[in-house]
């Protein structure tokens, strides 16, 4: 294989909703460019990228994947993505090192949600797009409700490029209005006949090739210039404007295929190669410290890792992309992550599953090479010192428990989820000391089943999914005061420590209180030291020294406030943090033999228990922000669903073509949201959610935990 220069490359991400038809459209992109001698399918388990076990077993896409194909001296890299959000790390992965999304719509189905999130993320990234409606060969396509659908969600910037003259069963006609030609297919597929628009399309066909001129001209003085001299643009210069559009994101052509077909696919690639952006194009990369760098063959090489695989047989592959320079097999580097020397060993360019070695690849390609040492995605090798900006993964939007069924295997397990990680970097492994659990986040619930999946099928280990504990807080509402001491004598030194003590709740900005009415009487306390301390779990403690006349030696004091910490770690109520307290010792006594630290800590942890008991205790829970888009007509049920949830519905608006409903609501109401949510809309809504803030729980469901708890310290 030769080594294609920067400017004869072309880098696509291919996206779409599940369903719409991305990897059967890369069987035929491959075909057409002749790196396969047949098109595999799907339904038979033989495509060239969906090829683990996984994805044949659910005939989804899980893992992004990374292809090459040859077409008129250009080099197409395409990322292949996965359709489901649940699985949306690879695209977030593909479109950080490809410079245009070519977004695939089913025409039975139109615009999907898969197509909205999509948008969104393009927008988000600053990527400019293209449509292809795919599928025209279907008796339910309809292509006209599908420009419909779009036209509302992009407006006047989306541009037909071609339309279809017979969709559905019969399909085999495209009027392509770049061109002004009628591409006619045989009903197999492959190489169109090429002939003229018929009369009756004439006028459609003149139409769109207007609009399609007018809005290249747009993007160009010049061509704006030769556009009013003429009243028209010759195609080349129509592919000029299109090609600034992209840049400024202000163009969305639109195409038309059956990939299952081969129709009208080579002339689509025909497109991406004349008039895609070539990574020189591109913004340049940015450095965490805010460095450009530009794709330049001639520059120092550097490498950005997106992609880290394991597959049986051949170990972890690493997926990277030239930023710069050039690079050539056997060249040493450096990790910039880690201080690391790796060895370019080889160096492979990847049709999905089947990789071909290469000597050389240049700033602007992207392949993939074995053996490196400590490298993974978002690392960046190079010979200059400098980190590339990682790739910011969506916030997870679903948790669960694991554990090991067999307790010997809870290292193995730990081990596994670190290195799956790796592999999908939406998977987040937490191991939560407060809730005593390993909780795995996740982008949704089959995301999750499908991680269980791997544990069982490819590192054997048996596990089972619990319901996450919810990571309550505690706090107090008003003041009180206690007194606790401890005394223990068993022959020799014994114990003795006895803490006064008042807490009350804090707020920031609170002003020092040296007086305090309890239990009818005034007690006032004299301030001799102030410390705070910012939890790790939120909140805050106030610790004062009140001690007057030396009832309690200073020494004493950080045992002391060790057993208020120690309790504010297992709050009394639930067993949850306790936040946001200021704790004031003002009289205690001692003894001059046996106090010692372990009784004023022990004091102190129990002084505060009993003063937190009697100070309005309440259980704080997490609550968040959450966005839900749903088409109309499920708007009611979903509506229904977050009641019953808890949740309070701050507004609704619609945005881009869907409703969007945005509410607070209690996390310990959203366990399996994502798939109720699927299950009322059929697939066709999408939510995320944040955390917002803590908040008290209602008087029955603190009462409810309540028992909880005391049912749980009774059995053991």
């Amino acid at each position: 294989m030769k080594t294609y220069l920067t400017e004869q490359i072309k880098n696509i991400s291919i996206l779409g909703n599940s369903g719409s038809g991305k990897t059967t459209l890369t069987e035929a992109m491959l075909y057409e460019g002749g790196v396969i001698e047949r098109r595999g399918e799907v339904e038979n388990k033989n495509t060239v990228s969906d090829f683990t076990d996984v994805e044949h077993e659910n005939q989804i896409s899980v893992f992004d994947s990374v292809l090459y194909t040859e077409f008129m001296d250009k080099k197409i890299n395409f990322i292949d993505t996965p359709g489901l959000d649940d699985f949306n790390g690879g695209v977030f992965a593909a479109l950080k090192v490809t410079d245009l999304g070519l977004v695939v719509l089913n025409a039975q189905n139109g615009f999907e949600v898969g197509t909205e999130i999509t948008g969104r993320y393009l927008e988000d990234k600053h990527k400019p797009a293209m449509f292809v409606i795919n599928q025209l060969d279907h008796e339910k396509a309809n292509y006209e409700k599908t420009i419909e659908e779009l036209r509302e969600r992009f407006g006047s910037n989306l541009i037909c490029i071609q339309y279809p003259v017979n969709p559905g069963t019969g399909f085999n006609a495209i009027v392509d209005v770049l061109m002004m030609k009628l591409y006619k297919y045989p009903q197999t597929g492959g190489a169109a006949e090429i002939l003229e628009i018929p009369e009756e399309e004439k006028e459609k066909a003149l139409k769109l090739h207007q609009e399609l001129v007018e809005k290249a001209a747009e993007n160009d003085e010049k061509l704006m210039e030769q556009f009013f001299d003429k009243g028209t643009l010759e195609p080349d210069d129509v592919r000029k404007g299109v090609t600034i559009g992209f840049g400024t994101c202000s163009i969305y052509p639109v195409f038309c295929v059956s990939a299952k077909k081969d129709i009208g696919v080579a002339r689509l690639m025909e497109f991406i190669r004349n008039v895609a952006p070539d990574p020189s194009m591109a913004a340049p990369a940015i450095t965490t410290e805010g460095k450009e760098i530009k794709c330049d063959s001639k520059a120092p090489v550097s490498l950005f890792f997106f992609k880290t695989a394991l597959e049986p047989h051949i170990g972890i592959i690493n997926y990277f992309k030239v930023m710069s320079g050039e690079l050539i097999e056997g060249l040493d580097l450096n990790n910039n992550n880690n201080g690391i020397k790796e060895r370019i060993s080889q160096i492979f360019v990847s049709a999905g599953k089947n990789r071909i070695k290469v000597d050389k690849l240049v700033a602007g390609d992207i392949g993939a090479t074995v053996k490196l040492k400590s490298t993974k995605a978002n690392h960046t090798l190079g010979i200059e010192n400098y980190q590339f900006e990682p790739i910011v993964y969506p916030t997870p939007k679903y948790r669960t428990a694991i554990k090991a069924l067999k307790e010997d295997e809870e290292e193995k397990l730990g081990d596994a989820l670190a290195r799956y990680h790796e592999e999908d970097p939406t998977i987040i492994v937490e191991y939560s000391k407060e809730l005593k659990q390993i909780i795995i986040h996740g982008q949704g619930e089959y995301h999750l089943n499908i991680l269980k999946w791997h544990l069982d099928n490819i590192y054997k280990i048996a596990t089972e999914f619990l319901p996450p504990r919810i990571p309550y807080r505690e706090t107090i509402t008003k003041v009180a005061q206690s007194s606790y001491r401890h005394k223990k004598q068993s022959g020799g030194a014994g114990q003795f420590g006895e803490v006064s003590m008042i807490i009350e709740p804090y707020y920031e900005g609170m002003p020092d209180t040296t007086s305090y009415k309890l239990n009818g009487k005034e007690l006032k306390v004299s301030i001799r030291s102030k410390e705070s301390y910012d939890l790790s779990w939120g909140g805050k403690l106030l610790f004062y020294n009140c001690i007057v006349g030396g009832a309690i030696d200073a020494r004493f004091m950080p045992a002391i406030l060790k057993g208020i910490m120690e309790k504010m770690e297992q709050g009394p109520l639930t067993g949850s943090y306790a936040r946001d307290i200021r704790v004031l010792v003002y009289d205690g006594k001692m003894h001059p033999v046996d106090s010692n630290e372990i009784s004023f800590k022990l004091a102190g942890r129990n002084a505060f228990k009993e003063a937190f008991k009697n100070a309005g205790p309440k259980i704080m829970e997490p609550i968040y922000h959450l966005e839900v888009f749903v088409p109309s007509d499920r708007m009611g049920d979903v509506m229904s669903d977050l009641q019953s949830r808890r949740a309070l519905v701050l507004g609704m608006d619609r945005e881009k073509g869907l409703e969007k409903i945005t509410a607070r609501v209690p996390l310990a109401e959203m366990n399996k949201y994502s798939t109720a949510l699927s299950s009322l809309t059929q697939g066709r809504a999408m939510y995320s959610m944040k955390f917002l803030e803590y908040a008290q729980v209602p008087a029955d469901i603190q009462s409810q935990l309540l028992k909880a708890y005391e049912e749980t310290e009774k059995e053991e």
